[in-house]
């Protein structure tokens, strides 16, 4: 009986450590990886193109009060992708099924701020007459982000990691900007 306890506390304490190594050695391998909680999109907020510091700005959780003017004076900071692919799917059904692309026309006035909701994301841009700025890109939950910035394009792309993507295009190389969104 004594023998048979002494086996079994033995066995315990293996077990747990065992347990508790895997546990830290998976958890030293795995963070800092695709696996960690998802980050905001830096924004950052001056003073650029000659418009005053005092304009409201819009986020997602807090709308700016209706002023005379309704530019807003965001610009970006070069953003990092959000490696975070999730091959759950979407709890939202999607919006509008595979399709054409959609194109809008151009901005009727320089510095409109202007929204593109798709299924995999939201993307704000400002559109000025000959020239646009990304405001900012924030994905659905389970959907993963991609930026691509150039001086006379924008490219955000949104994957739900089972092979669906999301993109927005917007440029203006000799033209006023038109957006363009596509279901991939």
């Amino acid at each position: 009986m004594q023998r048979g306890l002494v086996h079994a506390i033995a066995w315990s304490l293996a077990t747990g450590a065992a347990v508790t190594l895997s546990w830290w050695g998976v958890h030293t391998v795995m963070s800092g990886t695709a696996y960690d909680p998802p980050r905001a999109v830096p924004i950052s907020v001056g003073a650029g193109g000659g418009q005053g510091t005092d304009a409201p700005v819009s986020s997602s959780t807090h709308r700016a009060p209706p002023s005379a003017s309704p530019s807003a004076t965001a610009s970006r900071a070069t953003p990092t992708p959000s490696p975070r692919p999730s091959r759950r799917p979407s709890s939202r059904p999607p919006a509008t099924g595979p399709g054409p692309a959609k194109s809008s026309a151009p901005p009727a006035a320089a510095g409109e701020v202007k929204s593109y909701p798709t299924r995999g994301g939201r993307v704000v841009l400002e559109l000025a007459d000959d020239s646009a700025k990304l405001v900012a890109a924030t994905p659905e939950p389970d959907w993963s982000m991609q930026v691509w910035t150039n001086p006379e394009w924008i490219r955000v792309d949104f994957s739900d990691g089972s092979g669906a993507t999301m993109s927005v295009f917007c440029t203006w190389n000799g033209h006023p900007p038109t957006v363009e969104v596509v279901d991939q």
